[in-house]
């Protein structure tokens, strides 16, 4: 049964989510709104296919939130990609420069907002990733990242990256832990996912200006609040 729904996921989701993708550079041409829309669209369609095609839902806990935040995220699957602009309603994601770079998609993936950043680059692009980030405080978007870099397999709490202190210091943002459970449902490597109730548990505000080692402690532990929960 978790293969047969898993498959009827890929044949629904994925298709129409090329046309999503397709429909993404007219309305970045249009505007940012238009373009924000279409994003809104494919995730709250893969809401839709998580929840009654695999039986995947979610559940929160804590208070999800709003405003100018740096979100520091768990990433174990897939799923939180998209949900999280769901619940965030249009979080600015922190992502590598590369994937900024990619022809065409990262023309609509700046066109929506996200904020990229070049550990290696200079000050060139350590002035662009604060001019991405300032765009979005002042639209009062929350900006989101995933300290550990990529996707973790479940059970694992590697250290996080270098990088996310210096964006701590930078920004000058309270920081929100989010821990989640996805991969006890969405396999980080595979095909079939289980029914279940994905947790997403949003932590205390951690206040700007901690020291590094304090920080990087306070957020490594809360993100890995849910690691050995079933």
């Amino acid at each position: 049964m978790a293969f047969a729904r898993s498959l009827a996921f890929a044949l629904f989701f994925y298709p129409l989510s090329v046309l999503c993708v397709l429909a993404a550079f007219p309305a970045a041409a249009i505007s940012v709104r238009a373009l924000r829309g279409v994003t809104h669209i494919w995730v709250r369609m893969h809401r839709w296919c998580a929840r009654y095609l695999v039986g995947i839902v979610t559940r929160v806990e804590g208070e999800v939130p709003s405003g100018p935040v740096l979100i520091a995220a768990k990433h174990q699957a897939m799923y939180e990609t998209m949900e999280v602009v769901v619940l965030l309603h249009e979080p600015a994601v922190i992502m590598k420069r590369e994937l900024s770079d990619i022809p065409l998609w990262g023309w609509v993936a700046r066109r929506y907002g996200i904020i990229p950043v070049d550990r290696d680059g200079g000050a060139r692009a350590l002035r662009a990733m604060m001019t991405a980030a300032g765009a979005a405080i002042a639209e009062g978007r929350p900006l989101i990242i995933f300290p550990e870099g990529t996707r973790v397999p479940l059970g694992e709490r590697p250290p996080l990256q270098p990088g996310f202190a210096g964006l701590y210091r930078m920004l000058k943002l309270p920081v929100v832990p989010l821990a989640l459970d996805s991969g006890h449902f969405w396999p980080r490597h595979g095909f079939v996912k289980r029914p279940g109730a994905v947790t997403f548990r949003f932590g205390a505000a951690i206040p700007p200006g901690l020291p590094r080692a304090e920080i990087e402690a306070a957020v490594h532990e809360a993100i890995n609040a849910l690691e050995g929960a079933s």
